[in-house]
């Protein structure tokens, strides 16, 4: 059976027991409806980008969604939303690349995506966390998803309305493994200029005043180039992109534990009276920094040496040896800061 080693973008996990390619909706909801009728395990698989596998590997079937297929409906209105006219509804399978259907949304002139450029995986993924990044995040474009309920064993489609779409947060996460994600619809606005920008340091690379807004493909150009510069651009040749991107979520804290930071850490306050702070600047405050390594995990991860918030496997790396060293991060915030830092990617068969 193949090792998941080599379908993760840490390169890090065991075999999987079975494994099952499914091309196909009808294969995908079978493969994964059979196994769930057998008592056994399933591992939906998608880009790999968010997984942290153990060194045993998956003791049950591994479900690969290769299914495949975009739809555009342009100068429609999406009624279950009462989206705006005048742009395109775009239905996407669960198996298509993120990237690559952002690409072509940019090179259409299809707006509201394009500062997602470069996130990893595959698009059924993507309402799963609320993938979002330098001001967008999908749940600002999101029509609807149509899953597999594998409970109920039947077919269910959410308006975006009922997603439950929070920081890096879902319906779908909040009940994990229950649906089944088989198709994202998308509404998007059409235009040569992106959405205003709304992220600082974006807006400087672009040249612009937050709230402007600049060209698709100037936008998609200088995300990639942020990425790249952090790292967070799959590179086979750069172990700094052997990672799962941003290790850590952002935290959200009470405005008495937010009180209790040192001056200068960054706090933004939120609509729930929660206050937001960074967790690559904790944790570079709580003395990790770019490319540290650790004694106990040894030479073979690090953090990034371009971005404290990734943990990369330098090669040759057991997944035990990662998760010493994301113990170590997130246990030494912790004592500095009295914060607990959350791991944003989803663990198989190991945990923290």
């Amino acid at each position: 059976m193949p090792d998941l080693r080599d379908h993760t973008t840490l390169r890090l996990g065991g075999p999987g027991r079975e494994w099952v390619r499914a091309t196909s909706e009808a294969d995908l909801v079978a493969a994964v409806g059979e196994a769930d009728a057998a008592g056994t395990p399933v591992l939906v698989l998608g880009g790999g980008s968010n997984l942290v596998v153990a060194d045993e590997g998956f003791d049950g079937r591994v479900v690969q969604v290769a299914t495949s297929g975009v739809r555009a409906d342009t100068d429609a209105c999406d009624v279950d939303t009462l989206a705006q006219c005048g742009g395109v509804v775009l239905t996407v399978a669960a198996g298509e690349d993120w990237d690559a259907l952002v690409s072509y949304a940019v090179a259409q002139g299809w707006a509201g995506i394009e500062a997602l450029s470069g996130i990893p995986g595959a698009v059924g993924a993507t309402p799963i966390q609320n993938v979002g990044a330098y001001g967008q995040d999908v749940s600002q474009t999101i029509a609807r998803v149509r899953t597999w309920d594998r409970v109920d064993r039947t077919q269910r489609t959410f308006a975006a309305a009922d997603c439950g779409f929070g920081y890096r947060h879902s319906r779908f996460k909040a009940e994990p493994g229950r649906y089944l994600v088989l198709e994202v619809t998308f509404q998007l606005r059409q235009g040569d200029l992106a959405d205003p920008v709304t992220y600082a340091e974006l807006a400087r690379h672009l040249g612009v005043e937050p709230g402007q807004r600049a060209p698709l493909t100037a936008v998609r150009d200088a995300v990639l180039a942020l990425r790249s510069g952090k790292g967070m651009v799959l590179d086979p040749d750069d172990h700094d992109t052997w990672s799962a991107g941003s290790f850590f979520t952002n935290p959200f804290l009470t405005p008495a534990q937010a009180a209790t930071l040192p001056d200068g850490a960054p706090r933004w306050e939120q609509a729930d009276s929660t206050v937001k702070s960074s967790a690559a600047w904790l944790i570079e405050q709580a003395g990790f920094g770019k490319g540290y390594a650790s004694a106990a995990a040894g030479e073979r991860v690090s953090l990034s040496t371009k971005h404290t918030l990734a943990l990369t496997n330098r090669g040759g790396a057991t997944t035990e040896e990662l998760l010493t060293l994301a113990r170590e991060v997130r246990d030494g915030v912790e004592s500095r800061f009295g914060v607990r830092l959350v791991n944003e990617p989803v663990t198989v068969g190991c945990a923290l």
